[in-house]
């Protein structure tokens, strides 16, 4: 696994062993998680949930984003989250932090351009964090969310609207998007 682009492109990056805490984001869904991003990434907050390896977070600091959270509850997960970081040369800009998704969402007080998930699979974990991560997303920020290809999301939550799915074989992208103007009625 590696860095695609930006200032730490080509950068090897570890994973812990074992597809039971981490599962790392193949090389072709994450260029177009990423192609999707391209034009809201330069300056961006950005959370990295579910961070495993951090590769998703790591991407958006190469490619020019402000600032990342990585959020993971496995402590593994987060040694490897701070080794990856330091051999991207991005740790300057990152916040890392062993806590649960859900505990984070209800404690923080941060907005985010850019959310990044990569949750375990088959648990309908991100239909149930979806009205949480309304909260934290900033008015016209994105969430691009991975999950298994049958998952079922709603089209509408709490102020975000799916925008589109993208289909990698087994994988499916999902991107919501929150309105500009929140509270403001639409024309």
């Amino acid at each position: 696994m590696r860095v695609i682009a930006g200032t730490a492109r080509g950068t090897r990056l570890s994973t812990l062993p074992g597809t039971d805490v981490t599962r790392p984001t193949v090389d072709r869904v994450k260029e177009g998680m990423f192609s999707a991003l391209q034009f809201i990434l330069p300056g961006a907050r950005v959370l990295d949930l579910f961070a495993g390896s951090g590769q998703l977070g790591i991407e958006a600091l190469s490619r020019g984003a402000a600032h990342c959270v990585f959020v993971d509850e496995n402590r593994g997960a987060i040694q490897i989250v701070r080794r990856n970081l330091a051999a991207a040369g991005v740790a300057d800009r990152a916040e890392v932090l062993q806590t649960g998704a859900q505990g984070y969402l209800a404690s923080t007080s941060a907005q985010f351009d850019i959310l990044l998930l990569d949750p375990p699979y088959r648990h309908d974990t991100l239909a149930q964090l979806l009205p949480a991560l309304a909260r934290v997303t900033a008015p016209g920020g994105v969430i691009l969310c991975e999950s298994e290809r049958e998952a079922v999301l709603p089209e509408q939550v709490a102020g975000l609207r799916r925008k589109k799915q993208y289909r990698y074989g087994t994988v499916l992208v999902s991107r919501y998007e929150k309105d500009e103007l929140e509270g403001e009625p639409e024309l």
